[in-house]
């Protein structure tokens, strides 16, 4: 700085890249006031370039953050010749400092003010875009971005096909997934497992169960290594294809495997298969298992071991196992409230019914299914009892309650 100012006493004019150098330095060292006064000089002499707005741009950015250096910008973008001044690294910088905290909106509007002023995006432009809304969630802007970037002739990395890959995978866009993961493969780019994972899941949801394993073999044969989330999305694709034998056997070879993750979602998962068996002893096998593992939040898969044994008619075993939860000190939800209930009716286990009706926060929910199923079962006395409870409690019956009691009076009469 100081050979800076005796040049500036001995009018002798620095070049632009020696005060690109100068401003640079200034920026790394935190001197964001000397750099303010070089960038000033060169705007003064007239030999700012893009770089200079680059370099002060950024120098802001770190001195007084985003929102800051986005109005500094619009101040000097309202001052100088954009179409001159400003080329795409100074919107590149800009870009890149909106990721920094998120805000797609203004990243949006570089990029359209961008276009509107004539300068053209460049490889790393594009790159920008569609990492920044991936990573903002905005799902269009960023297939939108990478439509305009093939348009215009870029190639794209292998993070931004992953990213995109990723992007259609969420928005249902199977086809559109697969057909980018196969350009990866053809240009012997490789995917990576978060992308692989999206496009399984995205594959199964549409029932495109062998594309799916297809995936998956391809994603080995990289040696990715498989996760949960990879065979949770293998799992619940064979559960939508029916084929929840094929989803138990897949299961067991993810047991054998010592070095697979398993978390509570893939576990659930296999519960479904069993509920759709009505394997209600490897369902229980399988909670014992997560109890075992210590997994925490296990509402969800009490109720699905208590509606596998309610399908499967081991009504008494269902009730052990609300017990056992309770015991467990996992909170029951209305679901597995109704399930219990459903089990005390079908069962005929009236105390314990009343027992779980007296014991739980009062609920119209509940009360018209213990009335609806005691009424079907043709237990008329305690259907009265509880139909009458459930008034006393100010909770008002649906219409099929109604119906069913309007129903049982009659039959007396």
């Amino acid at each position: 700085m100081e050979y800076f100012r005796s040049m500036e006493l001995s009018a002798i004019s620095p070049n632009i890249h020696a005060c690109n150098s100068l401003i640079s330095s200034l920026m790394r060292n935190g001197w964001f006031d000397d750099s303010i006064k070089v960038f000033n000089f060169t705007r003064a002499k007239g030999i700012t370039t893009g770089h200079t707005y680059s370099l002060i741009l950024m120098a802001h950015a770190k001195a007084h953050g985003c929102d800051s250096a986005l109005r500094f910008f619009r101040e000097l973008e309202s001052e100088c010749d954009v179409e001159k001044d400003f080329d795409a690294i100074v919107y590149n910088t800009m870009i890149s400092t909106c990721r920094n905290v998120e805000n797609w909106s203004e990243i949006e509007r570089l990029w359209r003010s961008m276009k509107a002023n004539g300068c053209a995006g460049t490889r790393v432009t594009y790159h920008l875009l569609i990492n920044s809304f991936v990573q903002c969630d905005q799902s269009d802007l960023s297939l939108y971005a990478y439509r305009e970037m093939v348009q215009n002739g870029f190639e794209p990395d292998s993070n931004t096909l992953n990213a995109i890959i990723s992007v259609c995978a969420k928005e249902g866009k199977w086809d559109a997934s697969l057909s980018v993961f196969n350009k990866m493969l053809k240009d012997e780019l490789k995917p990576n497992l978060v992308a692989c994972n999206a496009l399984i899941n995205s594959l199964g949801r549409a029932g495109e169960l062998k594309q799916a394993f297809q995936v998956y073999n391809t994603m080995k044969s990289f040696e990715l290594k498989p996760d949960a989330y990879t065979f949770n999305a293998l799992l619940s694709s064979l559960n939508k294809a029916d084929r929840h034998h094929k989803a138990l056997e897949l299961f067991e070879m993810i047991e054998r495997d010592q070095t697979s993750q398993f978390n509570i979602h893939l576990y659930n998962t296999v519960l479904m298969s069993c509920s759709k068996l009505r394997l209600w002893d490897k369902a229980i096998e399988i909670l014992w298992q997560m109890e075992a593992y210590g997994l925490s939040d296990l509402t969800m898969s009490y109720n699905l071991v208590i509606r596998t044994c309610e399908l499967a008619r081991k009504l008494t075993i269902a009730l052990q196992v609300y017990k056992h939860m309770v015991h467990q000190k996992c909170s029951p939800n209305i679901f597995t409230y109704l399930s219990v209930i459903r089990c005390c009716v079908r069962g005929n286990l009236w105390e314990e019914l009343e027992e779980i009706l007296n014991q739980t926060m009062p609920n119209a929910t509940l009360y018209n299914a213990a009335v609806q199923g005691l009424c079907l079962r043709k237990n008329d006395d305690l259907a009265n009892k509880v139909y009458a409870k459930m008034l006393e409690s100010g909770f008002q019956p649906d219409v099929k309650t109604q119906v069913l009691m309007l129903r049982m009076i009659r039959k007396r009469k």
